[in-house]
């Protein structure tokens, strides 16, 4: 695990700490006073999801069903056949590509996508995976704390303050880490090492339950360490934060020996598909990972996955019919494959090709017909051809199998907003923000709808309930930023 994972884990008393990258303001968490010691469940969850909400507010999470519901069916297949499987987990991918993964207090997971770019095969994602889910398993943050000082927890703060905004800003790393002494935070590196070959020794005991080859996680730390020789000052991110040395690599070894994978726990062709989306989503401009596609595919590496890579590239240009001509031939060889479905239907509905759209989605539906990226593709695809309100029922039809997306509620905002319904509009935004960790513009958005002259009672009583649901999850000295006069009956109970 990180050592800012560890940090994060930690109750810090309260810092008025920011920091500016790409223009967006990321606030540090308040976390509790110095006097928690030891963390419940249910802070240890509080504290994750606040963490949680930063990243997505900043823009470091690529926010694609796709890849979230790849790295989720991944990360809960291998929760499966661990021996304690947690309440929760959630899994999301960064917008980083640097080699990291880390686990936040609470089940939280984040994996870069730069990660999913330097594994050659599923069995080794699957290792780094199976390695973060032990931590959470084991509880390693809950059991760092009680070897942690409470001098300590400034530093500690600021380490989360990196680990928030870090990815894309060094300054800000730097800056955050000058509020604690380095001393400090090596001995908390040296204290989870231990936790580092429990992981390992869990991780792959889990990783050959559930049918995956664990020397994927050997050869991945073993061709990451011997880089960081190469590279130097180059090493991957990876690296710094979960030592790996030769000994770690040797015991590892030795429990994957004589263990092989299931042929049918690999998705090459799925994770190959992937690889590409996330490189083409975490690219800086698309056309740099089309340029990255085409002198693969020019050396003479074009297989699907590159030529995948190359046609949601264009797709991301604006290139519709140039994206068709390179999904053709893969459409042709794998015609039930439904992202390659999905990147037609995209194209087509792109090019008001409505009918088409629909049509290829209908076709992807009926052989994965709970595939939650094509049941919303659908929804949106029926709110282009002018249908909110069939979109609305069709996707609450389906709710049960896209609820674990925010973005579920993001597309019924949508539906409600064309159907011109401001109450149904106010709390799909809700609860949109409110899924993504954002409780107090969450709030804001049910007031705003709560001020509307034209509710009805049942309305207004939906939206009161919500914001009490919604306010239980904040402070109990949280107020509005922006304070209003006496209280009438449009809002509720602070």
């Amino acid at each position: 695990m990180i050592a800012g994972a560890v940090a994060l884990g930690l109750v810090a008393s309260p810092v008025a700490s920011s920091a500016q990258t790409g223009g967006k303001e990321i606030v540090l968490p308040q976390l509790g006073e110095p006097a928690d010691v030891v963390m419940s469940p249910r802070e240890e969850f509080e504290i994750g999801s606040r963490v949680t909400a930063q990243i997505h507010a900043a823009g470091y999470a690529i926010e694609d069903p796709e890849l979230e519901d790849y790295v989720a069916q991944l990360g809960w297949h291998i929760a499966s056949h661990t021996p304690n499987t947690p309440e929760h987990l959630e899994f999301f991918v960064v917008r980083d590509p640097r080699i990291n993964a880390f686990a936040l207090p609470g089940g939280f997971m984040g994996f870069n996508a730069g990660l999913l770019m330097a594994a050659e095969t599923e069995s080794e994602l699957a290792g780094v995976m199976a390695h973060e889910l032990a931590h959470v398993t084991q509880r390693h943050i809950a059991r760092t704390i009680s070897g942690t000082r409470a001098a300590d927890i400034a530093t500690w703060a600021a380490v989360l303050a990196a680990i928030i905004a870090g990815s894309a800003a060094p300054d800000v790393v730097l800056g955050a880490l000058s509020l604690g002494q380095a001393a400090t935070l090596q001995r908390q590196i040296n204290f989870t090492r231990n936790h580092e070959l429990e992981a390992d020794r869990i991780g792959i005991g889990n990783l050959i339950d559930a049918g995956f080859d664990p020397d994927g996680m050997v050869s991945f730390f073993q061709r990451l360490e011997q880089q960081s020789r190469l590279y130097g000052s180059q090493m991957p991110e990876i690296l710094r934060t979960h030592p790996v040395n030769t000994t770690r690599i040797s015991e590892a070894r030795a429990r994957a020996a004589g263990h092989s994978g299931n042929d049918e726990a690999e998705r090459p062709l799925l994770f190959g598909l992937m690889r590409s989306r996330a490189r083409v989503l975490s690219a800086e401009r698309p056309s740099q990972a089309l340029d990255y596609f085409s002198r693969r595919i020019s050396s003479g590496n074009d297989d699907a996955a590159e030529q995948y890579g190359a046609a949601l590239a264009l797709h991301e240009l604006g290139n519709y019919a140039g994206s068709r001509e390179r999904l053709a031939p893969l459409l042709e060889a794998h015609p039930r494959q439904s992202n390659l479905q999905l990147l037609e239907a995209h194209n087509l509905r792109r090019m008001r090709r409505t009918d088409e759209a629909l049509a290829r989605l209908e076709g992807a539906l009926e052989h994965h017909p709970r595939y939650a990226p094509a049941l919303f593709a659908y929804a949106e695809t029926l709110m282009d051809d002018g249908q909110a309100d069939r979109a609305r029922q069709f996707l609450l039809d389906e709710f049960r199998h896209v609820a674990e997306f925010p973005l579920a509620h993001q597309i019924l905002a949508r539906a409600a907003r064309e159907s011109g319904d401001r109450a149904e509009l106010a709390y799909q935004s809700a609860a949109y923000s409110w899924r993504r960790g954002d409780s107090a513009t969450a709030i804001g958005q049910i007031d705003a709808g709560l001020r509307q002259a034209s509710l009805t009672e049942k309305e207004r009583a939906r939206l009161r309930s919500f914001r009490r649901e919604v306010r239980d999850t904040l402070p109990e000295n949280w107020r509005p930023e922006r304070q209003r006069g006496p209280r009438d009956d449009t809002q509720s109970e602070e």
